[in-house]
């Protein structure tokens, strides 16, 4: 007779895999690509000169990330690949584990308004968020105008 072991968390983690497959993304369509494997938290904020993107991208190397403006269309693509933990002894394995951060490639698209610098956009990474600053042009920064 053979023994076999139950795991009740590996049960729970596959539902919770298969549920997030069929449900995942209905709600970001216009941004996901048939070549994504998991879509970043993105925040967007407006000022009155510029346009400011954070995006969640913890573990994800700077080289492994592509940002490209072609159009009005900012896309912001990259892989984020297994990382390689090692216990105390330099090679132990883990019992078990549970894996909730996505691996693989992550895409996403903004359409951006004509009144963008295209020309002095920057990006930065700090503590696992990219951050995009982009400007906005002159002209279309708002003027005010005194009544006289």
């Amino acid at each position: 007779m053979a023994v076999t072991r139950y795991e009740p968390w590996g049960v729970i983690s596959q539902l919770q895999q298969d549920i997030n497959r069929v449900f995942g993304n209905l709600n970001d369509g216009e941004t996901s690509s048939a070549t994504a494997q998991w879509s970043p938290a993105v925040d967007v904020r407006e000022y009155s000169d510029r346009f400011q993107l954070l995006l969640d991208v913890p573990g994800v190397e700077p080289k492994n990330v592509e940002i490209t403006l072609d159009k009005g269309v900012l896309t912001v693509s990259g892989n984020r690949g297994e990382e390689k933990w090692t216990g105390r002894n330099g090679a132990e394995q883990p019992q078990q584990q549970r894996l909730e951060r996505p691996l693989g490639r992550f895409y996403r698209r903004f359409i951006l308004p004509d009144t963008v610098d295209a020309e002095n956009v920057n990006a930065s990474g700090h503590h696992g968020v990219l951050e995009i600053v982009i400007p906005k042009q002159p002209k279309a920064q708002p003027r005010r105008i005194e009544v006289k």
